[in-house]
């Protein structure tokens, strides 16, 4: 599969599929991110559950390279993980 495609893939997975099937992304990885805060004891950021989501998929891959759609998570999870990040920068400077 080429970049392009994987890209495509990977936004049509959250903004698609995974959308319908997990409501908004920011409302989900908040309530994630309220969970594993909850059983840390701290607090944890949308983008933190991103970036752990993403090293998830790092460790699976480690043992399977070749699983596409492990690549593709990848892929959707920094997406959101930006936008989660530009969210907030945005709200924390009007």
């Amino acid at each position: 599969m080429k970049r392009n495609a994987v890209l495509a893939d990977a936004g049509m997975k959250i903004n698609g599929d995974r959308a319908r099937d997990y409501g908004d992304a920011l409302e989900n990885h908040t309530r994630i991110a309220l969970m594993w805060g909850a059983i840390l004891g701290r607090e944890i950021t949308p983008s933190q559950v991103a970036v752990m989501m993403i090293a998830l998929k790092l460790s699976r891959l480690a043992n399977q390279p070749e699983h596409l759609d492990s690549w593709v998570d990848v892929c959707g999870y920094a997406a959101l993980g930006g936008e989660f990040c530009n969210d907030t920068e945005e709200e924390s400077n009007p």
